[in-house]
């Protein structure tokens, strides 16, 4: 009866399973799970960082983050179409992140500025340089993309909507000071502005034997409203 016995307890010597673990000193989970726990935050982090992975709910925020992330990207928006940069050659790269907001509010506030500037039917005035502004950005969208141009839809209707910043200033300037001459010399700065501003991403945009029937619509369109800020008083 002892021999086998001592083979029995020879044989359990002789698992691996005995050489690194026993009864008296378990395995510790804690470092196990602090392990986990470390490299499942570093690869959320990674994912945020790169761009991938669910974006972050909006729906729960702060009213003013909303507004101020909104405003954020208003103004990144206009430095990149109105203003000298870099990436003006490349619209591709600029108007990534496009908006409708920016564009709405310029021409809001365009149309509020020819009504104020009129002496009578200050309605429809608003009514008239409202529409000519939304349908005149719909119109020739549409005229870019029968064109055959590689533009998104809405992408282009922002674009648009931005160049309409400098006659916005120009259209508040005549409201403060009534000269005819100041307001000519106004309107053709502002218009000569908006051009320059829409140029690079229309003629991008399309085939280069196209340009111009992409590029005088969108002229055309910034005329009409300089006539409007210079005939309305």
């Amino acid at each position: 009866m002892p021999q086998p016995r001592a083979i029995h307890q020879q044989d359990r010597s002789s698992v691996p399973f005995e050489l690194g673990f026993s009864s008296r000193n378990p395995p510790s989970q804690s470092k196990f799970e602090k392990m986990i726990k470390r490299s499942s935050l570093k690869g959320s982090n990674n994912i945020a960082s790169s761009g991938f992975g669910s974006p972050p709910n909006t729906l729960t925020e702060p009213v003013w983050d909303t507004v101020k992330r909104d405003l954020s990207r208003i103004v990144s928006n206009l430095k990149l179409v109105v203003f000298p940069n870099p990436f003006r050659e490349d619209p591709g790269k600029a108007l990534r992140d496009w908006d409708l907001w920016g564009p709405f509010f310029f021409i809001v506030f365009l149309g509020l500025t020819l009504s104020w500037s009129a002496s009578v039917k200050k309605s429809e005035v608003f009514a008239v340089a409202f529409a000519l502004l939304a349908a005149g950005a719909v119109i020739l969208t549409l005229n870019v993309l029968l064109l055959g141009g590689h533009i998104i839809f809405f992408q282009s209707l922002s674009l648009l909507g931005y160049c309409l910043f400098p006659l916005d200033v120009g259209a508040l300037i005549c409201l403060m000071k009534d000269n005819v001459i100041l307001k000519i010399v106004v309107v053709c700065i502002t218009l000569a502005w908006s051009s320059w501003a829409a140029y690079p991403f229309m003629s991008m945009a399309v085939n280069p034997r196209r340009k111009a029937l992409a590029l005088y619509p969108v002229f055309l369109m910034y005329v009409s409203v300089g006539f409007l800020i210079i005939a309305i008083d």
